[in-house]
This record gives C-alpha cells, sequence and structure tokens, in this order.
C-alpha cells in the first residue's frame, strides 16, 4: 500500500530535501522501516530503542499514534503520515 509521509523541516536535511515521499506499509512501523531503508540518517533522528524518541510525534490522518496502536496503527493505500518533532525554544 502506498503511504504519503509528510517530513518536516527539521528532518529535510536527512531526506535530501524531500517535503513528502511516497513508501509501502501496513503499518506505521513499516512506513518507518521503509524510510530509514530509504533515508540512511533518518532512523538516528526518529527511533530510539526500537521505538519513537520521546519528542517525536507521528500522526496518521491527523491523529496521533501514541493515543491509538503506537508503531501498530494500521495504515490503509492513500493514508497520510505526519511525522513532527517537537520543538522547544523561547
Amino acid at each position: 500500500m502506498a503511504v504519503t509521509v509528510k517530513i518536516p523541516t527539521q528532518l529535510r536535511s536527512a531526506t535530501d530535501g524531500e517535503a513528502t515521499t511516497e513508501v509501502e506499509g501496513s503499518t506505521v512501523g513499516e512506513v518507518l522501516d521503509a524510510l530509514y531503508e530509504r533515508y540512511d540518517g533518518l532512523r538516528s533522528r526518529i527511533a530510539q530503542d526500537g521505538g519513537l524518541r520521546r519528542f517525536v510525534n507521528v500522526y496518521v490522518g491527523g491523529e496521533d499514534i501514541r493515543f491509538g496502536d503506537g508503531l501498530q496503527t494500521q495504515v490503509s493505500d492513500g493514508d497520510e503520515v505526519t511525522i513532527l518533532p517537537a520543538v522547544a525554544g523561547g
């Protein structure tokens, strides 16, 4: 299933400047694994200890996966996955 992944500005240096890409997968975990295979430096910026880094949020169709099934959240053909690292400052 083709899923569109939206990549925020902070991570585009690891994706050759790409803002969106399409990958295959039936769960968020599979989508992220496909993304990591395509963009080698992305895993270290998103993942930690087999899960997501504490301040990285992932949404499927606008819904936060942390309130669903996490990385096992199902995705369907045409879904949009958004990666959104938290930004702090002041």
